[in-house]
């Protein structure tokens, strides 16, 4: 009987994740704290993930009735709270929790207790949320909670609106405390020679995301505290005896510049990995950095492109459609250096520059109809319809979504010793990339034959091929996330022993082991640019760790 080999699993990678559930619970080590925040999202992820699939299936043919109107409208609501608020944010900071203190040379968090509290709000945020659903009328006015949907005089019955402003509360101060750890911990815990302009693209890119969600989170806290005064208490800051306008103001002043909550963290990730896999420095680093801080003053002078149908002042429309298409500046420099990192660049197509390249194609038509739907009139037309629906998902999954998945694909063997399959990855890539297009590109049609958004149901036959064709195409990326998620399950324990550095990788995490020990670096490496690792590999003072054999069973 011919013997069989079995891969030795690292020491490091026992004494990372075997560990009692108390431990987990009460740790303050960043990595692990960073683990349970991506846990936590990935499985938001899931879930929302079938609230979506639920919506396809209710319009995926005229006149259906797979579910009633009122809890489509509260599915509505959960999918898109549970996306942009459980899933992609938390996802981002858990990845920036575990890498930001290693990429700077640091032990920890700054302040790991409060790390560590930061952490437990998010379920409580998300527990709350969820609550709504066992009062039997949870959110039904969209993930934006528009006044006075959600005010007494007309949901007087309903607790889950309450429930979902406390947990939105909850889930800001998580932020807001978050933010407050990483501008802390960049600032005063630099390994020496790591200077602000050696600082990695990705530390960069989390110090601009912390900065913004610092200026935005308590608008959107004050905005959730005066509603609740409305409902509970009779005051008229929202209601139609007040000003409900107010309330879009105060939301879209954080619901815009949270799209750069999501956006910039991914940005930071496709600048980490385009040089790497391109062999090349970053094209511009200065001004990848400025185009970071510009897109954070930008941002907050852009909100009220989502009101041009409230009756705003002309000129107060023209200013602000004006700073939208000029916000289309700094995201452009980041395009053109990324694509000029790659230029000749002896790249190897592995699954992370594949996400990479689908994030720059996808994230590229979410900004471009952003610029179309900037213009007044146009915006006037297409508001509430389902090209609004497209733009959005081409901005979020295009952009975050994909550029999470590069992230996982180019970080799983730094936190795990492991490589993902690369097999069951090209699986993933192509299905989420035909998927994607398929449900969300042609749904621009829809909105420009007059389809609205958040329907619960439809008569026109004209559309309901267009419906079926975008159903058929979630379910691919349903079938690609499953894909995904055997790939991560079947890898954490079986997969390929990855090394200390399997890309040849330029930051100091590919300097220390896989997975890192809780102290992070026994000694840490020099600095003596924004590329260490490179520069040690280079001067020969990296020493490369051997092959790990295969031990015959």
């Amino acid at each position: 009987m011919a013997a069989t080999t079995v891969l030795p699993r690292p020491k490091a990678y026992d004494d990372t994740f075997f560990k009692p559930i108390s431990l987990w619970l009460t740790t303050t080590d960043h990595k692990l704290i960073g683990i349970m925040y991506m846990v936590t999202a990935m499985l938001s992820f899931v879930i929302g993930g079938i609230f979506a699939l639920v919506i396809r299936l209710q319009l995926a043919q005229p006149n259906l009735r797979i579910v009633d109107d009122s809890t489509y409208n509260q599915i509505i609501s959960a999918h898109g709270v549970t996306m942009i608020f459980f899933f992609v944010t938390i996802f981002v900071t858990g990845i920036a929790n575990y890498m930001v203190p290693i990429m700077i040379g640091a032990r920890d968090m700054a302040f790991p207790r409060v790390n560590l509290l930061g952490f437990w709000l998010v379920p409580v945020s998300i527990i709350l949320y969820y609550c709504g659903f066992f009062t039997g009328h949870a959110l039904d006015a969209g993930w934006t909670g528009y006044a006075p949907l959600t005010e007494a005089a007309y949901q007087s019955k309903s607790l889950g609106v309450d429930f979902w402003a406390l947990s939105i509360i909850v889930w800001a101060i998580s932020g807001i405390m978050a933010s407050t750890n990483f501008l802390t911990t960049i600032v005063a815990l630099r390994a020496p020679g790591m200077r602000f302009s050696r600082l990695p693209l990705f530390v960069w890119a989390q110090i601009s995301t912390s900065i913004l969600l610092l200026v935005v989170g308590a608008p959107l806290a004050a905005a959730m505290i005066l509603l609740e005064f409305d409902r509970q208490l009779g005051t008229h800051f929202f209601t139609t005896d007040g000003r409900p306008v107010l309330y879009q103001h105060l939301f879209w002043f954080f619901g815009h510049p949270e799209v750069y909550v999501m956006i910039l963290p991914a940005f930071g990730m496709i600048s980490e990995i385009v040089p790497v896999f391109a062999r090349k420095p970053i094209f511009g680093y200065m001004s990848m950095v400025a185009a970071l801080f510009g897109i954070v003053f930008l941002s907050m002078t852009v909100w009220a492109h989502h009101m041009f149908t409230v009756g705003m002042n002309t000129y107060v429309e023209g200013f602000f459609m004006l700073m939208t298409m000029l916000i289309a500046v700094p995201t452009g420099i980041k395009f053109f250096n990324w694509i000029a990192t790659a230029w000749w660049g002896s790249i190897d197509f592995t699954v992370p520059i594949k996400f990479v390249f689908g994030f720059l194609a996808t994230f590229l038509i979410g900004g471009i109809t952003g610029i179309y739907l900037a213009s007044v009139p146009v915006d006037t037309q297409l508001h509430q319809s389902y090209y609004v629906v497209a733009h959005l998902h081409y901005v979020l999954f295009g952009g975050s979504v994909f550029a999470i998945f590069a992230g996982i694909y180019y970080w799983f063997p730094k936190i795990t010793g492991r490589l993902l399959n690369r097999t069951l990855g090209e699986w993933h890539f192509w299905l989420t990339f035909i998927g994607f297009n398929g449900t969300f590109l042609i749904m621009h049609t829809l909105g420009l034959e007059g389809m609205p958004r958040r329907i619960w149901t439809y008569s026109n036959e004209a559309w309901a091929l267009t419906n079926m064709i975008i159903t058929l195409s979630s379910f691919l990326i349903a079938f690609a996330v499953l894909v995904f998620l055997i790939n991560i399950i079947h890898s954490w324990n079986n997969g390929e022993i990855a090394g200390n550095d399997p890309w040849q990788g330029n930051t100091l995490e590919w300097a220390t082991t896989s997975p890192p020990p809780p102290y992070n670096f026994e000694r840490v490496p020099p600095v003596r640019s924004f590329m260490p690792v490179r520069d040690l590999r280079e001067s020969g003072e990296l020493v490369e760790e051997p092959p790990v054999a295969p031990v015959p069973v």
